[in-house]
C-alpha cells in the first residue's frame, strides 16, 4: 500500500492536480477578498468595468461554441459519425459556461443578487438576454453531460442503476440540440450586440459585431475540442482519439475561418471610409496603435491566416505538429479577438467640452488580485477537462451510445 501510494505521488497527474488546486485555493482567497471588500480592491473603473474577467468570460463562452455546433450536426443534420466529438464536445461547453459563471460573480459586484435578473425582467436590455440565456443554456448543457456521467465506467461500476437512469436521458438528445442551438446563438449573438448598441462608444456601434461573435465562436469553438483531443490522446492512454472524426472538423474550421476573414476584413475595413469622432479614433487604437500587434500578428496572422492556409491543406493537416499549432493559434486569435473588442472602446472615451469633441485615453492593468481570481477560473476549467478524461471518458471515440436504457461501455484502458 505504501509504494503504491508512494508510485502515485510520483505521477504526472499528480503534480498537475496539485498545480492546479493550488492555483484555485489562491483565487479563493483572492476572491474572498473581492466579496468582503468589493471592486475597489481591483484596477476597474467606471472608464473601464470590463476588464480581465469579462476578457475570459467572453474566451470561455466562445470557446464553449463548439458544444451547439457538434451536437446540431449529430443530432439535427444527422451526422452520427460525429457523436464522439460531440460528447466532447458538449462537456467542454459545461466547463466553459461554468468558467463564465465564475468570473461573473467575481464581476458584478453584489454576486448575492445575481438572481435579480431572473425575477426582474428588463426585456428591453441585451445583458438581461445574455443572463437568461446563460442560465438557460447551462441548464441545457448540464441535461447533456448527464448520460456521459451515468455512462462513465466509473459511475457504471459503482452504481449501475443510478448510471443508467442518467443514461436514459439521453433520449433527449435530439431535444436539448434543438434547444442548445437556438439558446447558444442568440447568447453569441447577443454578447455582440451588447458591445454593438452602445452609442457612446462608436467603435462598438455596428451591427456586425452580432454576426463576428458567432463566426468566430463557429471557429474557435471546434477547434479546441479537437484541440483538447488531440493533446489528451497524446499524453494518456485514457483518451482514444480517431484521427478521421478529428480530421473532418479541422478541414471544417479551416473554411469557416475563411468566412471568419472576410467578415472581419470588410468590418474593420467599413470603419476607415470616412471620420467619425471616437471611431476613427478607436480603429486607429487597434490597427497602428497600442493594440495593432494583437490585431495584426494576433488576430488575422496567427488566428486566421495561418491555421486557415494549414487546415485546408490536407498534407499539411495530416501532420499532428501542424494540425496542433494551427488549432492553438485559432484559440489564440479568439483571445486576442474578444480582448481588442472589449478593450479598445473603453480605451478612447470623449469629453464634451464647447464647439469640440476632445478624444482622450485612458488606460487599463488587471490588478493582482484580478489575475489571481481571474486564473483560478482558468485552473478551474483545466482541473475539469482533466477529471473528465480521467474518469469520465469524454475523449472516446470508440464509444457507441444508442437510445436506450441500458449501455454497454468499451473495455477501459488505464495505463498512464
Amino acid at each position: 500500500m505504501f509504494k503504491q501510494r508512494i508510485s502515485f505521488l510520483r505521477q504526472p497527474f499528480f503534480w498537475w492536480v496539485a498545480a492546479l488546486l493550488t492555483i484555485m485555493a489562491i483565487g479563493l482567497a483572492a476572491a474572498f477578498v473581492i466579496f468582503t471588500r468589493g471592486l475597489v480592491v481591483t484596477n476597474l473603473t467606471d472608464l473601464v468595468p470590463w476588464g480581465f474577467w469579462i476578457g475570459i468570460d467572453l474566451s470561455s463562452i466562445a470557446l464553449s461554441g463548439g458544444a451547439f455546433l457538434l451536437s446540431a450536426a449529430v443530432y439535427i443534420l444527422g451526422i452520427k459519425k460525429l457523436q464522439p466529438v460531440a460528447r466532447t464536445a458538449v462537456f467542454m461547453g459545461l466547463i466553459g459556461y461554468s468558467m463564465a459563471v465564475l468570473t461573473l460573480l467575481l464581476d458584478i459586484g453584489r454576486p448575492d443578487r445575481f438572481w435579480h435578473s431572473l425575477l426582474y425582467w428588463n426585456i428591453h436590455s441585451p445583458l438581461w438576454e445574455v443572463t437568461m440565456c446563460v442560465t438557460l443554456y447551462l441548464t441545457v448543457l448540464a441535461l447533456e453531460v448527464t448520460p456521459i456521467v451515468g455512462h462513465s465506467d466509473w459511475v457504471q461500476s459503482r452504481w449501475p442503476g443510478l448510471g443508467n437512469r442518467l443514461g436514459s436521458v439521453h433520449k433527449l438528445a435530439p431535444v436539448l440540440a434543438i434547444l442548445g442551438l437556438g439558446l447558444s446563438m442568440l447568447h453569441q449573438s447577443s454578447l455582440g450586440a451588447t458591445y454593438g448598441v452602445l452609442k457612446a462608444r462608436p467603435i462598438w456601434y455596428r451591427p456586425g459585431l452580432a454576426v463576428l461573435f458567432i463566426v468566430s465562436a463557429m471557429a474557435a469553438g471546434p477547434a479546441m475540442v479537437v484541440l483538447a483531443s488531440t493533446l489528451a490522446g497524446k499524453i494518456t492512454a485514457r483518451a482514444r482519439v480517431d484521427r478521421s472524426l478529428l480530421d473532418m472538423v479541422a478541414r471544417f474550421i479551416g473554411w469557416v475561418l475563411v468566412a471568419y476573414l472576410y467578415l472581419r476584413f470588410w468590418d474593420a475595413l467599413s470603419m476607415s471610409y470616412t471620420y467619425e469622432p471616437g471611431r476613427s479614433e478607436g480603429l486607429m487604437y487597434l490597427t497602428k496603435g497600442p493594440f495593432a500587434l494583437n490585431f495584426w500578428i494576433g488576430e488575422i496572422a496567427l488566428g486566421i491566416v495561418i491555421p486557415m492556409v494549414i487546415l485546408l491543406n490536407e498534407k499539411w493537416r495530416q501532420n499532428s505538429r501542424l494540425l496542433i499549432t494551427a488549432l492553438a493559434f485559432v484559440v489564440l486569435g479568439l483571445v486576442f479577438y474578444r480582448w481588442d473588442t472589449n478593450m479598445v472602446g473603453q480605451l478612447v472615451v470623449f469629453n464634451q467640452i464647447p464647439q469640440a469633441l476632445t478624444p482622450q485615453y485612458t488606460h487599463y492593468r488587471p490588478s493582482l488580485i484580478e489575475i489571481a481570481a481571474g486564473t483560478a477560473v482558468i485552473a478551474y476549467g483545466l482541473l475539469a477537462f482533466t477529471i473528465g478524461v480521467r474518469y469520465l471518458g469524454i475523449v472516446d471515440h470508440e464509444v457507441v451510445e444508442e437510445h436506450e436504457d441500458v449501455y454497454v461501455p468499451q473495455p477501459a484502458v488505464s495505463t498512464d
